[in-house]
């Protein structure tokens, strides 16, 4: 049997996105061919930007977590400077 299947690899494991159909156990000949990256570092990031352009409330949802955080700082320190 001759098959590929893309995998990632973690140390000296390969993760292999589908089972290969061989027994638990069956030794078996690897050759390992390097994919490159789709495309370049960052541009999925890039593609994302935007994604919340047609929710206008999120402009009041994120202040609020803003304020809500710095709060939550300044009590944090009021405590410490206490101690």
């Amino acid at each position: 049997m001759n098959k590929t299947i893309h995998g990632i690899v973690h140390g000296k494991t390969i993760e292999l996105d589908e089972e290969l159909g061989v027994a638990d156990g069956q030794e078996v000949e690897v050759s390992v061919k390097i994919v490159q990256a789709k495309g370049k570092w960052g541009e999925g990031i890039l593609r994302s930007a935007g994604g919340w352009s047609e929710y206008p409330e999120m402009d009041a949802v994120m202040k609020k977590i803003h304020e809500d955080r710095k709060l939550e700082r300044r009590s944090t320190m009021e405590e410490e400077w206490q101690h």
